[in-house]
């Protein structure tokens, strides 16, 4: 009677048209769902507090006081200080785990993003065993859920593919950083990893139930449709070691030709994997190509637009202290200007086929390079397209290393070169609705600082923004990385009225003595030392003239300090924080 009745539960469960494939396919587009309804949650925030920074600029333009807009919101305050601002634990997120100088695991990602991470990998397992008759059927268990692994894992190719591009629609519409999408990337392609092992290895249990382990795998490289997807499968499992930090840090210069050929491969042994056998599934697929190949595509029209005709592009590289360049590149086409911008530098005769990004620190008309001096005198190059980008670089290792040989190694310390620019990219947190403004920059960081600062000043000066203070702490080693900016730091020391809203204070870390230290003018001050950045932000916030936007471009361990001080400033007045950063 027991046999019976179930056999008549199935039947009827079929002709009500509800299938375990269908679940599968209702499930995966309950994925998809959430990834938008969440991205749209955002855009409605992005637009809100754009139209909210808008409202204040507009506002402020004629109120030099801003008070209103100095007054925190207690339960905002409490978001930005525990969820949005939050490190996982207690200080530590952008400063990363050594285990040795050679060996680097990573960093911590912040309460808000470790939050949307565990809740999405949560809905996948959930999503993963939901329905499946464990308890009933060893067999059926095993083979429903490696279709449902599957499913899943295909439509999750989708954002995976999405979040990898440079050109990503979501970055501007989200106001999302670059990487930030970085972050979900690489934990969207683990989920993916683990959902084509669970795949994978529910074929082989139900394979095995019926036989053995070992008919098992054999069928599995027999046949040619299983023998695709577990290529497929291996792929995925080796970006997921590759992909590690550890082996990222160690071998960047081949991580990213390896991925990209891992990635190919994956596409082609799910592909062939679901043309033989699984047809209907390939829908989740179609979309991941477009989207991959799209990036590229606007890549390379991006690069040739920029770089070729009208006499291509010119770069010359200077050795400066330090173990600095400053590259400079005359575009082949002029193009707008934006604080905040990086961009992406090809450079053949240093590393062939490697992209690097760097933050684009100064940018402005030139007809041409010069042998004896570049053309950087004009004050009204914020209102006119600039043609061209200049850089910052450090020399650490591997291909920056070898541009600064390659540069000091000159008679004269300037080399000319190739170099193609991608980009630029980035630019979408402007501080013009801020009344007071502090940039933290350590090091090499001061190339993300240095274009807010010009852009500020000029637009002060032009009563088209609602800053009334900006203040810009640079901590450096040595005295002479001041040479690094000089011809910019110059110009923007002379712009009008400058002296009415920027202050500019110098902290040298390491001085090889105290005569090395002196301040040139009350608003631009140099000190020894570290800064105690919570006393110089509490400093700032007793006076400040409206919101208060704090950004930091540098070492992790500078980053998670002006973090701290802001979340703990956060129910004394309106401050909002900005974190500039490259994880790779």
């Amino acid at each position: 009677m027991a046999g019976g009745e179930g056999k008549a539960e199935a039947g009827e469960g079929q002709a009500a048209g509800w299938t375990p494939a269908m679940e599968n396919e209702s499930l995966s587009n309950y994925l998809l769902v959430v990834c938008a309804a969440l991205s749209l949650g955002l855009i409605i925030w992005r637009i809100t507090t754009g139209l909210q920074k808008y409202i204040r600029t507009v506002t402020s333009l004629t109120n030099d006081t801003q008070r209103y807009f100095a007054r925190p919101s207690t339960k905002f305050a409490w978001i930005k200080k525990n969820l949005l601002y939050a490190p996982m634990f207690r200080k530590r997120h952008n400063r990363e785990f050594q285990l040795s100088s050679a060996i680097n695991v990573g960093t911590l990602p912040t309460r808000f993003q470790f939050l949307f991470l565990l809740g999405y990998f949560a809905t996948n397992v959930a999503f993963c065993v939901i329905h499946i008759p464990f308890a009933e059927s060893y067999t059926d268990a095993c083979k429903q859920l490696r279709n449902r692994s599957g499913t899943l894992a295909t439509a999750n190719m989708i954002p995976l593919f999405l979040m990898a591009g440079r050109n990503n629609p979501l970055i501007p519409l989200l106001g999302m950083s670059f990487d930030t999408f970085n972050l979900m990337h690489r934990w969207f392609g683990r989920i993916v990893a683990l959902e084509a092992v669970c795949h994978t290895f529910a074929f082989w249990a139900a394979s095995a139930a019926g036989g053995s382990w070992a008919k098992a795998l054999n069928t599995t490289v027999s046949v040619p449709f299983l023998f695709y997807g577990f290529l497929a499968t291996i792929a995925f499992v080796a970006i997921f070691i590759q992909a590690s930090s550890i082996a990222r840090h160690a071998y960047y210069e081949s991580f990213k030709l390896l991925h990209i050929g891992l990635a190919a491969l994956a596409i082609a042994g799910l592909w062939y994997h679901l043309s033989l056998k699984h047809l209907s599934a390939i829908k989740w697929l179609i979309p991941v190509i477009p989207l991959w190949a799209g990036d590229r595509f606007i890549r390379v029209v991006r690069l040739a637009y920029h770089n070729f005709g009208r006499g291509g592009t010119k770069t010359l590289v200077e050795a400066l202290p330090g173990n600095a360049v400053r590259v400079t590149v005359t575009m082949a086409r002029p193009w707008s200007f934006k604080p905040g911008q990086h961009a992406y530098l090809y450079m053949p005769s240093i590393s062939f086929w490697q992209s690097h990004p760097f933050s684009l620190a100064w940018s402005e008309e030139a007809e041409e390079l010069s042998s004896d001096k570049l053309a950087m005198n004009r004050q009204d190059v914020l209102a006119l397209r600039k043609t061209t980008m200049s850089f910052i670089i450090r020399g650490r290792s591997g291909m920056t290393n070898t541009l600064y040989q390659r540069a000091a190694a000159q008679p004269d310390g300037r080399l000319m070169t190739t170099c193609l620019v991608e980009g630029p990219y980035g630019g979408e947190h402007m501080m013009d609705s801020y009344g007071t403004v502090m940039l933290f920059a350590g090091g090499v960081g001061i190339t993300h600082a240095v274009p807010h600062v010009r852009s500020l000043v000029a637009g002060f000066a032009n009563g088209t923004v609602a800053t009334r203070k900006v203040v810009l702490v640079w901590i450096i080693q040595s005295p002479e990385h001041l040479e690094w900016i000089r011809p910019w730091m110059t110009e923007i020391l002379s712009m009008d009225r400058r002296r009415d809203v920027l202050r500019i204070m110098l902290f040298v870390s390491r001085p090889r003595s105290t005569k090395e230290i002196h301040s040139p003018s009350s608003t631009v001050q140099m000190f020894p030392g570290r800064p105690n950045i919570e006393t110089l932000i509490g400093m700032e916030a007793e006076q400040q003239v409206g919101t208060m936007g704090v950004t930091v471009c540098g070492p992790g361990a500078l980053s998670d300090e002006v973090r701290q001080a802001i979340r703990r400033k956060q129910y004394n007045s309106s401050i909002d924080f900005i974190e500039e950063a490259f994880s790779w």
